[in-house]
This record gives structure tokens, sequence and C-alpha cells, in this order.
């Protein structure tokens, strides 16, 4: 329980959500929102069906679907019938998803280094450590 004094863990944890979320549309590829990379980036190399897609992201098919469209026009992904059943459609990244992905990767690990840098790489570490066995 948090003291009037004291914010609250989702209060904090928004706010970094925020700076990540500023860093990604200042520098990141024009056009990309944040939600973006979260579909590309659960795209895997083989692709994946819309269905898993939504899955995986914990969206509707109709809401996944949209962001796919998007994708495929912006030229991130392709969609395609799968070889197997032709009923459904599979996504897969493109090389230009393929680099939209490396230089997120690129910006949040300067990010991170970023924040180990004001607190101290231990206690970043430390904090990555705990926050990776909270979301598990």
């Amino acid at each position: 329980m948090t003291s009037p004094d004291q914010r609250h863990v989702l209060h904090a944890l928004g706010q970094l959500m925020m700076e990540s979320r500023a860093l990604v549309l200042a520098r990141g590829e024009p056009g990309l929102r944040p939600s973006h990379h979260r579909v590309i980036g659960q795209v895997p190399p083989e692709g994946i069906s819309v269905t898993e897609l939504a899955e995986r992201v914990g969206m509707t098919k109709q809401g996944i679907g949209q962001f796919v469209t998007q994708l495929a026009e912006s030229g991130h992904v392709t969609v395609s019938p799968h070889p197997d059943d032709r009923r459904v459609r599979l996504v897969r990244r493109t090389a230009k998803g393929d680099e939209a992905e490396r230089r997120l990767g690129e910006l949040l690990e300067e990010l991170e280094a970023d924040w180990a840098n004001l607190v101290g790489t231990r206690r970043y570490d430390e904090f990555r450590a705990v926050l990776d066995e909270l979301a598990t």
C-alpha cells in the first residue's frame, strides 16, 4: 500500500511508458506508433496467422486486423493466404518491418542505458530482473 506522499506504482510505470512512447514517436520510424511496434514485434520470421497474432498481442481479431491492414499498406508486413489453408491469412514481416524493429531496439537500448546511468548499472540491472520476474 502506498502512503499519501508516495506515488502509486502504476503512476511511476505510466510515466516511464510515456517517456518511452515519446522517444518512439520523436525518433522512431515516421508513421509508426508504439502500438504498431507491439504488433510488428510479435510477427515471427516464419509468419503467423491473424488469429494467432491477435492472441499474442491480446487484441480481438477485428482490432488486430486493422493494425495488420495499416502495416501492410505501409509496407512493414505482407498478408497472404496460408499455403495449407487458404481461409487463413498469414502475416509476415518485410525487410522494412525488420528494419523498423531493429531501429526500435536501438532506441530502447539507448533509453535503458540512460536510465541505468541515472540510477547506476547495478540498481538498474536489479530493477530489470525484478520487472522481468513480475512480468512472467
